[in-house]
């Protein structure tokens, strides 16, 4: 083992030797170089005010050199924003601002230590992070049978973990806490597990309300005193787009400081929470009482990073800085939510009408994000998604037998009632054929 990755080690045991043991053993191995081409051109740009022939880029004229046809349309930002690596971590003023909206819109964050956030390239990037440190071949990875199927990809495929679902809603349409916890205790042999929270939740639309927040949050604690270290990643992807009432903020904070044996980790980004799905920018953060473990994690995030992709986009980083420092931001975003919450009014307005009757379909809670699904009772999901798409032009996803997901996050108000028609009509189509 490299000695940087054993001195990491030694700093994560000694702030918390149960985070230590949650490590994979890619975990354990992995650390950021100090010595090489990084350190040494980092070391030049502070000190070689002559000559730095350092750095893998070309310049010109004391600039990154860069193309006119590409300037020209970016021209309201300086080249050095641009064209040069960010560092591997993110550009700093962005990590800093992020982090700084986190605790604004996190108040149960208030007196916990986390750790800077490191700039991933979107979210799917940080959840593939968490896999590489923390997942071995058969670890618990522990999600509801409602959930974003990149995750069997990400945990499952890519690292061997082995899935372990239990039913999202309870029979009174709430959070199922009680099937969490049975899902965690079932790893006391194991003694360890992962789990992830997504809420608002793809593909429902779901996020719990504060009751059902503290019953998560009391199911994790059980485990952990059970003797199970668990990982807890919060996968906020959708983060600020709660419609109603439910939880307004992320359960890392009241994550954040439960028990020795609890590592929440935050995975956000700007993709969907600022409408910037292509510019891929995404941050992950650890919460722990113990700052050199935290900084531990941190260059183990990074020598993740270095590792695949290197570092982040830098434009992509520019642009979201600057839009996070404008006076016209949250403005701006406002507007976007009211239109997002508009359409998730007029859905379940629609739904709720009895315009369609109650014998075709019901629908699962939703009250946020970017989508909804309806449970269909009469017909199969692939079936009628392949009629809606060839006879109706209509697009939406099928999930198993029954579940057919429809993003309104994509359609205009105003078109909603003409796609729920279309939806019933297919609906009846296949129940006459």
């Amino acid at each position: 083992m490299n000695p940087l990755a054993g001195q990491l080690n030694e700093s994560i045991k000694a702030g918390n030797e149960h985070v230590y043991d949650m490590l994979s053993t890619l975990g354990k191995e992995i650390y950021f170089p100090k010595e090489g081409i990084l350190s040494q051109s980092a070391e030049a740009g502070a000190h070689a005010k002559k000559y730095n022939a350092t750095i893998g880029i070309a310049t010109e004229g004391g600039v990154p050199m860069h193309l006119g046809v590409i300037q020209d349309k970016l021209s309201a930002f300086s080249p050095k924003d641009l064209y040069s690596y960010a560092p591997p971590a993110g550009k700093p003023e962005l990590r800093t601002v992020w982090r700084e909206k986190m605790l604004r819109e996190n108040p149960s964050l208030e007196g916990k230590t986390i750790s800077n956030p490191v700039v991933t390239n979107a979210l799917t990037h940080g959840l593939s992070i968490v896999a590489d440190l923390f997942a071995e071949p058969g670890d618990a990875i522990i999600y509801p049978d409602k959930n974003w199927e990149n995750y069997e990809l990400t945990f499952g495929i890519r690292r061997h973990g082995e899935t372990v679902n239990y039913p999202l809603f309870t029979e009174e349409m709430t959070f199922n806490s009680a099937g969490l916890e049975e899902a965690l205790l079932a790893q006391k042999e194991r003694g360890k597990a992962i789990v992830l929270l997504n809420f608002p939740n793809n593909p429902t639309g779901y996020t719990p309300g504060i009751k059902e927040g503290d019953e998560i949050v009391a199911a994790i604690l059980r485990a952990a005193e059970e003797g199970i270290n668990v990982v807890v990643v919060s996968d906020d992807a959708y983060f600020g787009l709660f419609f109603e009432d439910s939880l307004k903020e992320s359960l890392f904070g009241k994550l954040a400081h439960l028990h020795p044996r609890v590592l929440p980790i935050k995975i956000d980004g700007a993709t969907k929470e600022e409408f910037v799905w292509g510019f891929r920018v995404g941050f992950i953060t650890y919460a722990s009482e113990d700052k050199d473990l935290l900084a531990a994690l941190e260059q183990k995030t990074l020598g993740i990073i270095r590792a695949t992709i290197s570092s982040g986009a830098h434009p992509s980083q520019t642009f979201v800085l600057d839009a996070l420092k404008s006076p016209q931001f949250e403005e701006q975003k406002d507007e976007k939510f009211q239109i997002m919450k508009g359409r998730a009014n007029k859905v379940k307005a629609l739904l709720d009408s009895g315009k369609y009757g109650d014998d075709v379909w019901t629908y699962y809670p939703f009250n946020s994000g970017y989508f909804m699904c309806l449970k269909l009772h009469t017909v199969s999901a692939e079936a009628l998604r392949l009629h809606l798409i060839h006879n109706y032009g209509l697009g939406t996803i099928a999930l198993g037998e029954t579940d057919l997901r429809i993003a309104f996050s994509c359609i205009e108000e105003d078109q909603l009632e003409d796609l729920f028609d279309l939806v019933y009509a297919g609906v009846r189509d296949l129940e006459k054929a």
